[in-house]
């Protein structure tokens, strides 16, 4: 995949800086995006990014705090609540930038950040919102990843994850876990199509400095994360492309969100967590770009 021509901006969010690329567009439209969880910009961001901008659309891609070319520390912390924050600093710096109309930013993200797409959309200013395979049920979703975890993991973890609790009480770095795992091994997952995830996202070691990793203490947080819930409240276009075989954060709770969403357009696609980036990409690719140019371009061509 050859790059699109973009260049690094930043922004502020609580105090720290925060990293972006800004892909500059031509129709005035605008998708800011960021990665899942533990996943910054360019492996989490780059394969749609190129294709929105290629269509016209401005792209800002963002890296949480404490993430990729971010500021923060401690390093691979993830908070929803943080994440949720940087996603509001973000939508605000895209409307600043001079080739975006602010009343044409869309919000886009996956897995973790498709969830905290929910809750951009209720809470911020935006035109429209693409939520992929999206974390939208933390009590449905984890209880589901543990059944495929041995049980000697299982009754590991919450000790780990307390360790690095107080460790960060102490200020001192973070015990982190890598991103994916087969079964048997501390990880945040360990589903069978969770496997995919280097493939979809890091083919051929194609992002090297990419530091597939989560601290402990944020893991356990996100079985009490229910962004879905705020569904009812998102007054935008809302489209929500999930996979009936998902096993890393279920299908049935983004389309049971979408049916709270009084503006939601819901696409299924075959295969796992990672199939808009794999075999489903070219249609995941089609519905979205459709969705934008319907909700960014037509309505602001009507407004004009």
């Amino acid at each position: 995949m050859k790059t699109a021509q973009r260049e690094k901006v930043r922004f502020i969010s609580g105090g720290i800086e925060c990293a972006a690329w800004h892909y500059p567009g031509t129709n005035g439209a605008c998708v800011v995006m960021a990665g899942g969880g533990g996943v910054p910009k360019e492996p989490g961001t780059d394969r749609f990014a190129a294709r929105f901008h290629a269509d016209g659309f401005t792209v800002l891609a963002f890296d949480y705090r404490h993430l990729g070319e971010s500021g923060g520390t401690p390093r691979q912390v993830v908070r929803a609540q943080t994440q949720l924050e940087d996603w509001s600093a973000a939508v605000a710096f895209a409307g600043t930038l001079g080739d975006v109309d602010p009343d044409r930013i869309a919000a886009w993200g996956f897995s973790l950040s498709g969830g905290h797409v929910f809750r951009v959309a209720a809470d911020n200013r935006v035109a429209a919102a693409i939520a992929q395979t999206p974390f939208a049920d933390g009590l449905a979703a984890v209880p589901n990843t543990l059944r495929h975890e041995t049980l000697g993991v299982v009754l590991r973890f919450p000790l780990l994850a307390l360790r690095d609790a107080v460790r960060g009480l102490l200020g001192r770095d973070p015990l982190v876990v890598p991103l994916v795992g087969p079964r048997g091994t501390v990880a945040m997952l360990t589903t069978p199509d969770a496997q995919d995830g280097s493939r979809a996202l890091n083919p051929d070691n194609r992002y090297p400095e990419w530091q597939q990793t989560i601290a402990a203490r944020s893991v356990l947080p996100l079985g009490s994360y229910r962004p879905g819930r705020s569904a009812a409240r998102i007054e935008c276009p809302l489209l929500v492309l999930v996979c009936d075989a998902d096993q890393s954060v279920l299908a049935a709770p983004a389309v049971r969100a979408a049916d709270l969403a009084p503006r939601s357009e819901l696409v299924r696609l075959p295969g796992g967590h990672y199939a808009p980036f794999l075999d489903e990409h070219e249609r995941a690719i089609d519905v979205e770009l459709d969705f934008l140019r319907r909700h960014l371009l037509e309505v602001g061509a009507r407004g004009a």
